[in-house]
């Protein structure tokens, strides 16, 4: 089961990797399809998020439902965690936002570095205010996470003369930086003169940065989350930034969305919003359904498949 986006621009591919397997194609007033014949299903992000519950329902309706691939990274919901519990496999499309979201990270920190949000206020004033600036070359910057967006980030800040620590569960040593475990979170902290944040939400990374671990930070550190609004005590947040110890933030995510009009992190001159929109990008349809396609022949022949999803998270 495909979207008729999918269909027009991917029908070709799909021919070639499974010639065996027909389509249904779903488009907007189409009649509900035998569900009962739908054996691999492709999210796409062009029914995201109009069309989302037409084909969670065919997910969940569809009894002998083998594959099902979506376009996004995250599959934190309990939606998909019901599928995977059913024994239908799933895949995701990690790595197809990961340069945009590592822009966009990179960006926060420049614009927060140069003081741009300053720089816009004055001149809405009309106000000549020449001041020295931070630069990012030589600061320590760390990024817990370290997939296909945590590593497009380090790859940038090196690209920008900064010291790159990553943290991951399990470091492999091929990392394009130095890398240590999760468990060293506490003694990196304070090290760190910007932090990243870039890992999936978990039981074990909610709430990851709360009250101690921001802390822990040194004092005038940036602090970006481009992750999951749960990874952060959002409050611990809002008073590390009134108290100074952060100097600035930049986020693309929170506990609720959209952010209520009443937080306070809205009327932060140091703190960048943006409406978990990080990862926007016109490339991320075709980068997401080329995974698709690449898994659709790995599946027609039996292979292992990229970015599959088990309960202990991505194999």
């Amino acid at each position: 089961m495909v979207s008729e986006g999918i269909e027009a621009e991917w029908g070709t591919a799909m021919d070639t990797a499974a010639p065996d397997l027909r389509r249904v194609v779903s488009f907007p007033g189409a009649p509900e399809p035998d569900y009962s014949k739908i054996e691999v299903l492709y999210f796409s992000g062009d029914v995201f998020p109009e069309r989302s519950r037409e084909f969670a329902v065919a997910a969940l309706k569809a009894d002998n439902l083998r594959w099902m691939h979506t376009f996004s990274a995250g599959v934190d919901d309990s939606f998909f965690e019901t599928l995977v519990q059913r024994g239908v496999r799933l895949t995701t499309s990690s790595g197809a936002q990961a340069v945009p979201i590592a822009q966009t990270a990179i960006l926060y920190l420049l614009a927060l570095s140069r003081d741009l949000p300053g720089w816009l206020e004055n001149q809405r004033d009309r106000r000549w205010n020449p001041r020295s600036i931070r630069d990012l070359q030589g600061l320590h910057l760390g990024v817990v996470g370290l997939g296909p967006i945590g590593e497009a980030v380090a790859r940038l800040g090196l690209a920008l003369g900064m010291r790159v620590t990553g943290l991951r569960r399990s470091p492999t040593g091929d990392e394009p930086c130095e890398t240590r475990s999760m468990e060293e979170l506490a003694g990196l902290l304070p090290e760190v003169d910007a932090l990243v944040l870039a890992v999936p939400l978990t039981e074990a990374t909610r709430n990851l940065m709360d009250a101690g671990a921001f802390a822990l930070l040194k004092p005038g550190a940036l602090f970006v989350n481009v992750a999951r609004g749960e990874v952060v005590d959002e409050d611990a947040l809002v008073e590390s930034l009134r108290e100074g110890r952060l100097a600035g933030a930049g986020l693309d995510v929170f506990r609720e969305e959209p952010l209520p009009e009443v937080s306070p992190l809205w009327a932060m001159s140091n703190v960048l919003i943006t409406p978990h929109s990080s990862g926007t990008s016109p490339g991320n349809q075709i980068r997401a359904s080329e995974i698709f396609i690449e898994n659709l022949r790995g599946y027609i022949r039996g292979d292992a498949l990229r970015n599959e999803v088990g309960p202990g998270g991505i194999r």
